[in-house]
């Protein structure tokens, strides 16, 4: 079959292929990765998994995506590239509607991790396609609402969640996730173009030319990684923990999704004022406050505030670290994001099940939580030297 063959109808529309490329950001990410967030108290409290086996299946779900994302960074042919992302499509699909059909813990392991995978297609795959309909056909290249549709998967899986608690298990909300994964599979898989020929990811020669303190941006980012990842994985389960509020778990993930929405606009629009470096380091120390409010106080103001914090940092911070990367790293700015992204998904892959393990041992996932927030302070730290050797 040739590249060609692939091509979309002439028919197609911009509105479909954005939709498309939304589509595929809420079905492989939204959904299939962030729907684990607001289902995890339930699971706990009905199937009795422990705090450490639920900090294990959001590290394999991150080492899938990892996988992923290391794959898709290697396929430079449009044909591969465009039956991998439909792959990645079925991937979510799989591995959301598998979750409510076992109780077996190593088969949530393996569904997990095939979710994880498949994240890959609505991150990185789709919106490279989506960019480069744009591009072909003379409109503007953004990307916002594709990247929004993050931000909505987030508050879609909280209020599924919130709908459903009151007539169906835990088994039955995974299976009304993969319902909904279906129905997203048709306008993801039938309205994205496929890509024109196989065309490079980078130009062949770059040179590596690393911006100075650029292992500082590396590790800083690590640190926001672990910040991201402890909080978006555990912000709902903390709350369950905490009797008076075990009522607003779902709540509280739809008010991060809320957050987020506007975010990325708001902290570009600040680095252009104040510069990137200053305005990351008060993103950092904004998502900190979030992260310990919840500590320090188990009340529902403390609840919603952190997740209104940790929801309008976390996608700026990484909006303004990549971009920053890019800017700063002329001669190779993919071979700098690609660093940046290991960084952040070791953090991923890593996090989670300490932070399950302290919460097994000392029944609160309070610690877990300093201990992110504390990470993250480490990050500013580097922040701030970075600038420095700027």
């Amino acid at each position: 079959m040739s590249n060609t063959a692939l091509a979309p109808p002439d028919t197609i529309k911009p509105w479909q292929v954005m939709a498309a490329g939304m589509a595929a950001m809420l079905l492989t990410v939204g959904i299939a990765r962030f729907a684990y967030t607001p289902m995890l108290p339930l699971m706990q409290a009905q199937t009795g998994m422990s705090p450490f086996v639920g900090g294990l299946l959001a590290t394999v779900n991150y080492a899938g995506y990892m996988t992923g994302a290391l794959f898709a960074s290697t396929i430079s042919d449009a044909r591969r590239r465009y039956l991998v992302y439909r792959a990645g499509l079925v991937a979510g699909v799989i591995g959301t509607l598998g979750m409510g059909l076992t109780t077996q813990t190593w088969l949530w392991l393996v569904l997990r991790y095939v979710a994880g995978v498949g994240g890959a297609s609505g991150m990185l795959l789709a919106s490279g396609m989506v960019l480069a309909f744009l591009v072909r056909h003379g409109r503007r290249p953004e990307l916002g609402l594709h990247f929004i549709g993050l931000a909505i998967g987030i508050i879609l899986s909280g209020g599924l969640v919130m709908a459903t608690m009151g007539w169906l298990d835990w088994a039955g909300q995974w299976h009304a996730f993969g319902a909904v994964t279906i129905a997203l599979l048709i306008p993801a898989w039938f309205w994205m173009p496929a890509p024109d020929g196989a065309t490079p990811q980078r130009a062949a020669g770059a040179a590596k030319v690393p911006h100075p303190g650029a292992w500082l941006l590396n590790l800083s980012y690590f640190c926001a990684g672990v910040g991201f990842v402890v909080s978006a994985t555990f912000v709902v389960a903390a709350a369950a923990k905490v009797p008076q509020l075990s009522h607003l778990g779902p709540f509280i993930w739809i008010v991060v999704g809320l957050a987020a929405i506007p975010a990325t606009l708001a902290w570009d629009r600040l680095a252009r004022r104040i510069g990137d470096v200053p305005t990351l380091i008060l993103a950092y120390a904004l998502q900190i406050v979030g992260i310990v409010l919840p500590v320090v106080s188990h009340s529902a103001g403390a609840a919603i505030g952190g997740a209104l914090l940790f929801g309008a940092t976390f996608m700026g911070i990484v909006a303004l670290t990549l971009a920053l990367a890019g800017k700063r790293n002329k001669d190779n700015p993919s071979g700098a994001m690609a660093r940046l992204t290991l960084s952040y998904g070791v953090a991923q892959i890593v996090a989670p099940a300490i932070v399950g393990r302290i919460a097994s041992t000392t029944g609160s996932y309070d610690m877990g939580m300093i201990m992110a927030g504390g990470t993250m302070a480490i990050g500013i730290v580097l922040l701030w030297a970075y600038g420095r050797a700027s």
